[in-house]
């Protein structure tokens, strides 16, 4: 009887286990396409995430591109309004506390006068103007009576020439501005009052303008009447090179090299455009110096009057 008993529980458990693998892989089978699915997904988003990297990184180096190539255009957009970049030489009237050489400002107006005033005006200055700074009193009327200046009506209605004075300003070298074109082949030499204001480096444009005249290099062709200076925008300038050694004879013996002639007429060019630069500094001293001792009183008047109560001592009685 028992026998009986135990095999029919035994084929009741295999029909168990049969009907159990058979709904797990009933279960498996319709999982099997969420399963497929998902990893499709997956492969479709890793595959558009490395496309997405991949336009990324070509829109990355494209902007770089363009910016190296905006960076070129503007270096050559600003060579070819500017010239070619001048050094920057140490001018001894730069510093804070500095002053012109006044030495040199004589020696650059001899220069002017004797190589650049016979094209270049300035306007600007007077004659009383170079008294005590290049020239004494007597030295200046001296060379003011040495020109002749248009001047009237007189009492009939005329006008008449004079010796100069102290309150002239420096002579013009042509009548207007279309004898100076004529003069010059269509080039109209700028005034030189401003001129280190005037232009880009100021001071340094000018010495290097002045001193940069040089052989067109290969490949490059200059029209005629134009000389090459790659400092000038262009590379083509009207002016000749008027700067040689020895082209003037310096009153105190200096000898007259280019780059001696370029430096003290850039000093009496810049001086020219900032006539009051030692004395604004000077009264810039001044003040500073001032302030440090209104600073140092404000300071010790601070400390007097805090000292009593930074220095007491508070006793709270908690008792009464």
């Amino acid at each position: 009887m028992f026998t009986g008993l135990g095999h029919k529980i035994r084929s009741g458990y295999e029909k168990l286990s049969f009907l159990s693998r058979l709904a797990r892989q009933s279960h498996h089978a319709k999982a099997l396409p969420a399963l497929s699915s998902q990893i499709m997904e997956q492969d479709r988003d890793r595959l558009g995430s490395a496309y997405t990297n991949s336009v990324r990184c070509f829109a990355l180096f494209g902007a770089g591109v363009s910016g190296l190539l905006g960076c070129a255009t503007i270096a050559y957009s600003d060579e070819a309004e500017h010239g070619l970049a001048v050094p920057n030489y140490p001018w001894p009237h730069e510093g804070i506390l500095s002053s012109y050489d006044h030495a040199s400002i004589r020696r650059g107006h001899q220069v002017y006068q004797q190589v650049c005033a016979s094209c270049h005006s300035m306007s600007l200055i007077s004659f009383r103007d170079l008294v005590g700074v290049a020239y004494t009193e007597e030295e200046t009327k001296a060379m003011a009576a040495e020109i002749e200046v248009v001047d009237g009506p007189n009492d009939e209605g005329e006008m008449f020439t004079r010796p100069g004075k102290l309150s002239d300003r420096f002579p013009q070298p042509y009548e207007n501005e279309q004898a100076a074109r004529f003069a010059n082949g269509g080039a109209y030499p700028p005034d030189l009052s401003l001129i280190t204001k005037a232009r880009h480096n100021g001071q340094n444009y000018v010495f290097g303008l002045l001193t940069g005249y040089r052989d067109p290099p290969a490949g490059v062709s200059i029209r005629e009447g134009l000389h090459y200076n790659p400092y000038f925008p262009g590379g083509a300038i009207a002016m000749p090179k008027m700067l040689n050694d020895g082209a003037v004879e310096y009153e105190d013996g200096t000898p007259a090299t280019e780059a001696q002639m370029g430096k003290d007429v850039v000093t009496f060019l810049a001086w020219a455009a900032e006539p009051e630069m030692e004395e604004r500094k000077l009264m810039g001293f001044k003040w500073i110096f001032v302030l440090s001792l209104a600073l140092l009183q404000a300071g010790y008047y601070r400390r007097l009057k805090w000292s009593i109560f930074k220095s007491r001592k508070l006793v709270l009685d908690v008792v009464n």
